[in-house]
């Protein structure tokens, strides 16, 4: 995709909506790519400075499944991936119902856990790695195996959602080492990086089930009523994940306004003007 030729029907825009719209349609564009190679899913994000505005993250993941639509890409092959904020849980809500399934990301907490389950998301995606960063930094100490933070995290939303019956997957992220995903197998679903792969396949010994249906079922687990007031109240009161989320969502948000910074310097050069529509 070359971004730098302004797309036809631009007609007027200014060059950072231009740049905000070219950046959507590249994400659309490597998604396409992926569904090419992969007999799966692919999670396209949502821009994360529309993490606390639900009518903003509506009307952007509808523009975003518009172009998979129209590459006749079905629905069921796209996740919309969205931080996990009260505001984004809701514009989950709303988009599962029409049919356009979501990727909760930047999950730290059981309380965004929850809420993005009784709002009927796909998928949730907590960051192991990332909870034992924080961790690690708060402490000083080291944690492996079952005491690692990010590992309990998992383990207590599985045994949540299998307890209760939820049809939310759960999909552990973020990994640091092998350990980890030892001590998740039989999760719904790992995103595990080449390395780490490539680790797992040169050990030796057995892989037994660590997460298991049977076992959440029978766990003497406490069924916690969601509402936002609720939400607010446990996100204040762990330090970890009101950390981790505002990292995550200014991280991201910084990195889109110093890419789209670089495309509209592009266009300057380029002196590449609103085309008008064909």
């Amino acid at each position: 995709m070359n971004l730098a030729r302004p797309a036809r029907n631009w007609a007027g825009a200014t060059a950072e909506a231009v740049a905000k719209l070219a950046f959507q349609r590249l994400a659309v564009a490597f998604g396409k790519e992926i569904l090419q190679i992969v007999p799966g899913r692919v999670s396209t994000e949502a821009d994360a400075r529309l993490s606390y505005d639900t009518a903003g993250t509506l009307a952007q993941a509808r523009a975003i499944i518009a172009q998979y639509d129209a590459a006749g890409i079905g629905r069921e092959r796209v996740l919309i991936k969205i931080a996990s904020t009260w505001e984004g849980i809701r514009a989950a809500e709303v988009l599962e119902r029409e049919g356009i399934h979501c990727n909760l990301t930047l999950l730290f907490g059981l309380h965004q856990a929850i809420a993005a389950a009784d709002a009927g998301v796909t998928l949730v995606s907590p960051f192991v790695g990332r909870i034992l960063d924080w961790y690690k930094k708060d402490t000083g100490k080291e944690y492996w195996g079952a005491d690692d933070p990010g590992v309990q995290s998992v383990t207590s939303v599985y045994n949540y959602y299998k307890k209760f019956g939820y049809k939310t997957q759960v999909m552990g992220a973020s990994f640091r080492n092998i350990g980890e995903i030892k001590e998740l197998a039989g999760c719904d679903l790992l995103t595990i990086s080449p390395q780490l792969l490539a680790e797992l396949e040169a050990a030796e010994g057995s892989l037994p089930r660590k997460l298991d249906p049977q076992t959440a079922r029978a766990a003497q687990i406490e069924r916690i009523a969601m509402d936002r007031e609720s939400f607010d109240r446990m996100h204040a009161a762990d330090r970890m994940a009101t950390d981790k989320l505002k990292e995550g969502i200014e991280g991201f948000s910084a990195a889109l306004v110093k890419l789209e910074a670089m495309l509209i310097k592009r266009l300057a050069e380029l002196k590449v003007g609103a085309p008008a529509v064909a």
